[in-house]
């Protein structure tokens, strides 16, 4: 009976490490979907993150119009990536506006003139306060609001190629 106690440790470490390694090997998913789809933008006024593009607040997000508020920032390599998609959804006649997140108005002025600038306004959140008020994750990320400032949609992540035509049909409904 002795000699069996001895395993004991040894079954609950084997046990234990299966456990970490399914986790390991089949994640939950890890994309953290904001409460605030269905939902009122949460009021704010954020200063314009560059002289060349109003300030954004959500009475900006509220005037009758659908819009995309995407949330970037020049250090994000995704943003890069996403930049010619929100150009052609801008020529699709989509008003863009932006929250540029913990960054400087020279970065952000540097981005886009080097990448485009499809934004309207852009807002400067330089401590992610809005970005966590409107339950986004990371960046880039990009939301849909209706014309009545309702969050009618959220993306996560870049905007690729195969996004363009959802997003614009989204915006198209959201009016």
């Amino acid at each position: 009976m002795n000699r069996w106690l001895l395993w004991v440790p040894l079954v609950i470490f084997g046990l234990f490490f299966a456990a970490v390694a399914v986790g390991l090997i089949m994640p939950k998913d890890n994309v953290i979907a904001s409460k605030m789809v269905g939902k009122p933008m949460p009021e704010f006024a954020l200063p314009g993150a560059i002289e060349q593009r109003p300030s954004l607040s959500s009475a900006d997000l509220k005037r009758g119009k659908p819009t995309l508020l995407n949330i970037f920032a020049s250090w994000c390599v995704p943003c890069i990536a996403e930049a010619p998609q929100l150009l052609e959804l801008q020529r699709a006649g989509v008003e863009i506006n932006a929250i540029a997140s913990r960054d400087t108005p020279d970065d952000v002025a540097n981005f886009l003139n080097r990448w485009g600038n499809p934004y309207t306004r852009i807002g400067s959140d330089t401590t992610s306060r809005v970005q966590l008020e409107l339950g986004s994750s990371g960046v880039p990320e990009t939301f849909v609001i209706d014309s009545k400032g309702i969050i009618v949609h959220q993306h996560i992540g870049d905007i690729r190629p195969e996004d363009v035509a959802p997003l614009l049909q989204l915006v198209r409904e959201a009016g």
